[in-house]
């Protein structure tokens, strides 16, 4: 078995962007990725090699954020003051509000998917996931990711049509 020293700096940047696509929070998911990492050294015996290395430790992940969720009881991930950026020098701040307005409105959108639809979505949107390391995360196939994330599009897409946005 490999060292948890050589799992984290193998594994703990797809840990980080799996988390981040779900809580879109850097802090939170750095946090979490650490407690993935604590958890998964108590329980590496556990660990039967029946899938990648990389998809236990994302279903590790996985659970804590719900543990994390059920404890503060929220469900919604993102606030308004979180969609906030800096300014870069010299950018119209009339183009950053636009800007700001077309994200709350993007989450907005995903916010109403169904469960499976919006993980699909925020981990090929926030995490930068392949279809293939998404099917494997959510314990589908490949194909079943691409579709998902197809349909998920095309209900954002008229959902933005019928709303005039």
């Amino acid at each position: 078995m490999e060292s948890m020293e050589h799992l984290y700096e193998t594994y703990a940047q797809t840990v980080y962007k799996f988390l981040y696509s779900l809580t879109q929070h850097a802090e939170l998911s750095e946090e979490l990725t650490q407690e993935t990492f604590y958890q998964a050294m108590k329980t590496i015996h556990h660990f039967r090699g029946d899938c990648k290395m990389s998809v236990w430790l994302c279903q590790i992940a996985k659970r804590a954020w719900y543990k994390e969720l059920s404890k503060h009881k929220k469900r919604n991930s993102l606030t308004i003051h979180e969609l906030e950026f800096p300014l870069p020098a010299g950018q119209n701040i009339e183009a950053d509000v636009l800007q700001n307005e077309e994200k709350l409105a993007m989450f907005r959108l995903l916010h109403r998917l169904d469960e499976k639809t919006k993980e699909v979505m925020y981990l090929r949107l926030s995490g930068d996931l392949s279809f293939s390391e998404i099917g494997e995360i959510v314990g589908q196939s490949e194909t079943w990711a691409r579709v998902t994330f197809y349909r998920g599009k095309q209900k954002m897409m008229k959902e933005r049509e019928r709303n005039g946005s």
